[in-house]
């Protein structure tokens, strides 16, 4: 081979590999650009990013928790459900996972309590958490009073 050639083909195959270097980088900022329009997304698309905190009232009678409670939201198209779940330790922590199901393409926009009752068996001793659509929130537990039952429920909770 020449001199000619063998420069030929180093500068081609620098060329090449300078182009590829430049194709990676180009990808690496398409991913990014998209990563972050999805992150935006889905954050612009979470009707429930309000809902943070979520009161309830305790009542613990005959070895089962009992937690009622309500939750505003922005249509009466909105139905809530919750489902506990008593992890196995001591003492029991329960879980309260809050879900939304809403199959309407339409709907008032006219805020709407949903209420909810919330039953479990565990030690008086039991703790409790809770998630909203699998995202942790605050969850406010208010005793009970004396002789009150949950099917007595009312509550009124400013803030």
């Amino acid at each position: 081979m020449s001199q000619k050639s063998i420069i030929l083909v180093i500068v081609l195959f620098a060329l090449l590999i300078l182009g590829m270097f430049i194709f990676a980088q180009m990808k690496n900022n398409e991913l990014q650009e998209e990563t972050q329009n999805e992150s935006l997304e889905v954050v612009a698309e979470d009707p429930y990013a309000d809902i943070t905190r979520i009161d309830a009232k305790h009542y613990f009678i005959g070895g089962e928790h009992t937690l009622v409670g309500e939750i505003s939201f922005k249509t009466p198209c909105d139905l809530l459900e919750v489902e506990p779940l008593v992890r196995e330790s001591f003492p029991e922590q329960i879980e309260l996972s809050f879900s939304v199901i809403n199959n309407s393409d339409e709907c008032p926009q006219i805020p709407t309590a949903q209420r909810f009752k919330a039953e479990a068996k565990a030690s008086e001793k039991a703790t409790f958490f809770a998630t909203f659509m699998g995202r942790p929130v605050q969850l406010n537990l208010i005793p009970a009073g004396e002789g009150e039952v949950p099917e007595d429920f009312e509550i009124f909770i400013k803030g």
